[in-house]
């Protein structure tokens, strides 16, 4: 990859992190919790989306984006009102503006009328005009040796009063001197230098001065050549790195000196090209025009005359960071190749750190002895590395939360309902890829929500609800994994209507017995649907079965809980990362195998008292005043032909996605350990009630358990025996 294509590919990841930075701000103000910092930040967004398009030459994506600049500098200036359809209208400009970066990155086309439509309501909103037509200016009696040529033409005097116009915010204890020259570079980049005065102006008291001397005659005159330069006295409150901020996407675009001055006498600099003048080494330059300022700074007096002295060091007070004040942390963009690279290579540390404890504990070696005691110190040490590692990969949720607000916002469109999201728990990290793998999902669940979940504004007033659903996305940590859920305040799950449909779809009997929860989860089934016609947005019955495979492809799961009138609530439980996995190791007619341990409840020996019989094959045991499915691993799998003794195994109790448990019997338990997934598809294939396998320590493969798909799996085969039966 060539140097240009490496800065505009950096430049794509940066707009994926200012738009999401933009649709944040817009959110907030939106929910009226936004303050003048919070427009500045979506315009700075905005800003920065547009200065790195023009450098790449960008244009329809300049266009679009200085239309949405102009705008919400109305909004900054106080001239835009925060009102709500204003609000809205940048919102549907934020979509708009990630579609543009998303073509100008992918390639592709956008809907050219609705950028346009967009652009001309952002336009009159911001109360743009159209052009005028040009000024006719009749001939002048002119004096002295100013005359008119023959076809009545003279010259016309261009006030530059109130150029850069704008609110000019009260000064500060820091002073600057600033000179500014643009290049032809920056405007062809779609900049604008009235613009960045302007932002001067509002940093504080500015004394701005404009020299036009460089101008040529009208022969020499280039149409896109940059003659003006401007000199800035400034007092502001901020410091030197606030004041080069202004100057941040023009820097390489112009001549720029930024020199601190005190405040107290004479510019620094403009003493030293005093005294060189009157020296006679440097001439004198002709005095540029001076643009008046709105409120005009009075020139600062002293008694004693200006010191050329060296320019101290800035103290707290001059705009230093105070002590304890928290800084910005520094980053680096690294390869995901080499992080995944480096995961890799833990994951094998891991491993062979295993084996080294399995040789030591075959060895008979005391465990108070050196060895043991410094194998135990590599153990944690190790621990510590695959931790710090998986944090660099580890992401939070909020890009996927916050591209979910675009969600909402079409398909609310698209079904005539009012529709709020409110996020919590976005700062909740999560691996990357677990991250990537689900937008899909969540889009899917959004969508349901939306159009199955939330009534009609009428159906809501008449049910004495607020017109305005809400949709309620949350993330959390619990118990070493992720949860996600996803509720809404709608009416709930209809389930005298999913049960007729599945009925219909045959896929149930008509005289089966179900539960709620079972009824709920027919919801998953391929082909199944609610809705009553087909859109754009449901009605394929493709959805809901997709996103419970995506879920357990994760090796996460999924629930419902609803209530009806009151909404439903799916909740989503993943693992913190792809990698690594905590699990109970077993012994299973000679093999062994791997369960998570996220999924185990308890372990315990059964008793024959607690044993007892369901029809032909199946067994239960009584726990707790509950009758359990006893589950057998070995018979399941294939590993033996005959049962197993219930009295001679150990039964691991396990939790599935439904909240319903089974007990697996298992021959033995060796132990608690921590494990590298190895993915047995990708190597293998895929087989039934096996997620994924590992490597022990003692260099022997295991297969990791996929809990739901045994438990699953024997409910079919126990349901198909009971009905041949029949």
């Amino acid at each position: 990859m060539d140097t240009m294509a490496a800065i505009k590919q950096t430049f794509f990841q940066e707009c994926e992190e200012q738009l999401a930075e933009l649709e944040s701000g817009l959110l907030t103000i939106e929910r009226e919790e936004g303050d003048a910092e919070t427009i500045n930040a979506v315009f700075r967004a905005v800003h920065s989306i547009k200065g790195g398009a023009g450098a790449f030459g960008l244009d329809e994506l300049v266009r679009f984006a200085h239309t949405f600049e102009t705008t919400l500098d109305g909004m900054r200036s106080g001239k835009v009102e925060t009102a709500p359809q204003i609000v809205r209208l940048m919102l549907r400009a934020a979509d708009t503006l990630a579609d543009l970066v998303r073509v100008s990155r992918d390639g592709g086309t956008v809907d050219a009328a609705r950028v346009s439509q967009i652009g001309d309501e952002l336009a009159q909103a911001g109360g743009a005009q159209p052009a005028p037509a040009a000024p006719v200016f009749e001939p002048i009696a002119m004096s002295g040796d100013q005359q008119t040529d023959d076809f009545g033409f003279a010259p016309v005097m261009i006030s530059f009063d109130d150029l850069v116009g704008g609110t000019q915010a009260d000064g500060g204890q820091n002073g600057f001197a600033i000179s500014f020259k643009p290049k032809p570079e920056l405007y062809a980049k779609a900049n604008d230098a009235i613009r960045l005065l302007r932002e001067l102006r509002r940093m504080g008291e500015a004394k701005i001065r404009c020299d036009f001397s460089e101008i040529p005659l009208l022969s020499e005159l280039d149409p896109e050549g940059a003659y003006l330069s401007w000199h800035v006295r400034l007092s502001t409150s901020g410091g030197d790195a606030a004041v080069r901020e202004v100057f941040e996407f023009v820097e390489f675009d112009c001549d720029l000196s930024i020199e601190a001055q005190g405040l107290g006498g004479t510019d620094a600099s403009l003493a030293v090209e005093a005294l060189l003048v009157e020296a006679g080494i440097k001439e004198s330059a002709p005095a540029p025009a001076e643009i008046p300022a709105l409120a005009p700074v009075p020139r600062q007096t002293s008694a004693t005359p200006p010191q050329l002295a060296a320019v101290a060091p800035p103290t707290a007070s001059q705009g230093a960071p105070a002590q304890g004040a928290q800084q910005p942390s520094a980053t680096i963009r690294v390869d995901l190749d080499r992080v995944d690279r480096l995961i890799d290579l833990v994951g094998e540390l891991v491993i062979n750190q295993s084996m080294l404890a399995q040789r030591v504990m075959e060895a008979g070696i005391a465990r108070l002895s050196d060895v043991a005691v410094g194998l135990d110190d590599l153990e944690h040490l190790t621990r510590e590395i695959q931790d710090s590692v998986m944090a660099i990969r580890a992401q939070p949720v909020r890009p996927i939360f916050q591209r979910m607000s675009r969600v909402v916002r079409e398909v609310a469109d698209m079904t005539g309902k009012s529709v709020r999201l409110i996020t919590d728990g976005e700062n909740c990290e999560v691996d990357k890829t677990v991250i990537e793998r689900l937008a899909d999902p969540l889009t899917h669940m959004i969508r349901n929500a939306v159009d199955h979940g939330l009534e009609k504004p009428d159906d809501r007033v008449k049910a004495g609800k607020p017109e305005q659903g809400v949709v309620r996305m949350t993330a959390a940590h619990r118990s070493g994994r992720v949860v996600i859920e996803v509720a809404d305040d709608g009416a709930g799950i209809n389930r005298a209507r999913v049960r007729d449909i599945a009925v219909r779809k045959e896929l149930i009997d008509a005289d089966a017995q179900l539960s709620d929860a079972e009824i709920d989860d027919l919801i998953f089934a391929p082909g199944f649907s609610t809705a009553s016609t087909i859109s754009d947005v449901s009605g394929r019955g493709v959805g809901m079965d997709v996103v419970r495979r995506s879920i357990q492809a994760l090796g996460g799961r999924i629930t419902i809980s609803s209530r009806p009138g009151q909404g439903t609530t799916f909740t989503l439980s993943l693992p913190l990362t792809l990698a690594v996995l905590d699990g109970m190791v077993v012994t299973v007619a000679g093999q062994t195998l791997v369960v998570p341990l996220t999924a185990i409840v308890e372990t315990l020996q059964p008793k024959a008292a607690d044993i007892h019989s369901l029809g032909e094959k199946a067994r239960v045991v009584a726990i707790r005043g509950s009758f359990i499915p006893l589950i057998d691993i070995g018979s399941e799998l294939g590993y033996r032909d005959s049962e197993a003794d219930p009295l001679q195994s150990v039964a691991v109790l396990v939790e599935t996605e439904n909240q319903s448990q089974s007990a697996l019997l298992v021959d033995g338990i060796i132990g608690q350990q921590q494990v590298v997934i190895k993915s047995l598809e990708t190597n293998y294939g895929q087989v039934f009630g096996v997620a994924a396998a590992t490597i022990l320590g003692d260099g022997r493969v295991a297969v990791i358990l996929d809990i739901d798909a045994v438990v699953a799996g024997t409910g079919r085969d126990h349901a198909n025996r009971k009905r041949n039966a029949a």
